[in-house]
């Protein structure tokens, strides 16, 4: 049976089975900021879900200990501080006091360790498990104090301590709730309904620990034809927006009635090949994909070269010049040598399943390898899917070859400990490992020197682009459009709505 504090609380997911009313013009709605994006969110449980449009979202609801800051430097959050041990294998926090859960209870180490306990139980499928397996045990000599004992020496913890995939709930929620229906966080604002891919509603916590909101709420509407939200910016009906297709948001870079925030993306846009399957299982046939996509002409095509061709690596403190990979430069010739020595020259059909939506240049992507490739006789076949469907698929690791939009971060160890290390929690995914990947993110995670940890993933990066299990392709652009009236709006690279926070209305 549930505890009194569950059974009490109002529930956070709202089904709407009536028909919406029709949207309060913006001077009927107050305070409450107008949000619209394309892509609504597949699920509220923050240890699980991988999609851009749920992370997003939950930003605004949950809080992990660190968080990234518009500098893209590690800040406090339901943490005030924290110290490594001089051989990096202890972490100790020291947790902010006074912060309550949206129900009101009270946050405590308690939840910290049952949050943890949580993402590193392989049967709840957390999405970034594999970067918390460091993690030995935890211990709270207080209710402000947690301590992180860890098998190994961890530097980039810490870095994947910031990512809404480490999000504190409350332990009594883990433990008689559910928090894949019920959405309980500590953020700056609270989930009060959401009707699937129609409209979800947010209102400002009150007892929020920090400086604002300085809005009474957030209202995000689903349009999922980014040129109807475009003609709702400029027809006043919408406040801000969320944008991801560069063929839309790039018509604002000169309207003088709207604003629009470009921040270069961490994002990598790639074409993934699942290894484990005939005849990609062959490095030739990878390597042949690889020189025979021109990479830049991707860029063109699809977003109107709103992009840089990048690496596995895209932030720029650890990122190689292109010029230094393999194959970065299309070479027909070597595409069909290599597979001549397997017996291919005659070609092969490619699968390749893609997102309808995230992202919106997906299909166009596609279709610039499918050209490219149908120069080596290599057939792709395009298979577009709704977002949920090929989620599915892609957690499933049920696809041969797919175009996808996954998630960059600042540390490389960070970014990649889920893909490419045996028993990574999407190892199957990935589709490919080797005894070499695996010791150089092993070796990048206990490193402590900033020099050698350079040069251990220049070489990943050099081994990843040689080996080809994906096609890295580019990083984009973040989007956000608003009204001259919503102030303090400043865009960060991750994508986080965190910031709204920040936000004011001077309509």
């Amino acid at each position: 049976m549930l505890s009194r504090r569950i059974r009490h609380i109002f529930p956070v997911v709202v089904i709407v089975i009536a028909l919406l009313g029709a949207a309060l013009p913006l001077n009927a709605q107050g305070n409450t900021l107008i949000m619209a994006r394309a892509i609504d969110a597949t699920g509220i449980d923050p240890h699980t879900q991988t999609a851009f449009a749920s992370l997003a979202l939950l930003n605004m609801i949950y809080e992990p200990l660190v968080i990234t800051n518009h500098n893209l430097e590690i800040s406090p959050a339901l943490a005030e501080s924290w110290e490594f041990a001089d051989d990096a294998m202890t972490l100790t926090f020291k947790l902010r006091e006074g912060v309550k859960f949206h129900d009101g209870s009270d946050f405590t180490a308690d939840d910290v360790i049952a949050s943890y306990t949580r993402i590193l139980d392989e049967a709840t499928g957390a999405a970034a498990r594999t970067n918390y397996v460091s993690i030995q045990s935890m211990e709270a000599p207080d209710p402000y104090t947690v301590i992180f004992h860890l098998s190994t020496p961890d530097v980039p913890l810490l870095t994947a301590m910031t990512s809404i995939n480490a999000a504190i709930l409350p332990s009594e929620l883990i433990e008689n709730g559910d928090p894949t229906t019920t959405a309980i966080g500590t953020g700056p604002f609270k989930l009060d309904s959401w009707v699937p891919e129609e409209v979800t509603r947010l209102s400002a916590n009150p007892d929020w620990w920090g400086e604002g909101p300085f809005v009474d709420g957030v209202e995000i509407r689903i349009i999922p034809d980014e040129a109807s939200i475009l003609a709702a910016l400029r027809a006043g009906t919408i406040d801000f927006a969320m944008m991801n297709d560069p063929l839309v948001a790039t018509l604002l870079i000169d309207d003088p009635n709207i604003k629009l925030a470009r921040t270069p993306a961490l994002d990598y846009h790639v074409l993934q090949l699942r290894a484990a399957v005939e005849p990609l299982d062959k490095l030739e046939v990878r390597q042949a994909i690889s020189c025979a996509i021109d990479r830049q002409e991707v860029v063109d095509s699809a977003a109107l070269g709103e992009g840089r061709v990048t690496g596995p690596l895209t932030m720029p403190a650890f990122a190689l010049p292109t010029s230094e990979l393999f194959c970065y430069e299309k070479d027909l010739e070597k595409a069909r040598e290599l597979l001549a020595s397997v017996g291919l020259q005659d070609g092969f059909t490619l699968p390749v399943m893609v997102a309808n939506a995230e992202p919106p240049t997906a299909l166009s992507e596609a279709q610039s390898i499918q050209a490219q490739l149908a120069e080596i006789n290599i057939k792709v076949e395009i298979e577009p899917l709704e977002l949920s469907v090929y989620v599915d698929r892609w957690l499933a690791a049920d696809f041969t070859a797919c175009v996808a939009l996954n998630g960059g971060r600042t540390d490389p160890y960070t970014m990649y400990a889920r893909y490419w290390q045996y028993g990574a929690r999407f190892e199957q995914v990935a589709g490919y490992v080797d005894d070499e990947l695996d010791s150089l993110m092993k070796q990048g995670q206990r490193e402590t020197d900033p020099a050698k940890r350079l040069e251990i993933f220049h070489e990943l990066e050099r081994q990843l682009t040689e080996k080809s299990p994906w096609i890295w392709l580019y990083a984009g652009y973040k989007y956000t459009a608003y009204q001259p009236y919503v102030k303090g709006w400043e865009p960060i690279a991750n994508d986080a709505l965190y910031f709204l926070y920040e936000v004011s209305l001077e309509r």
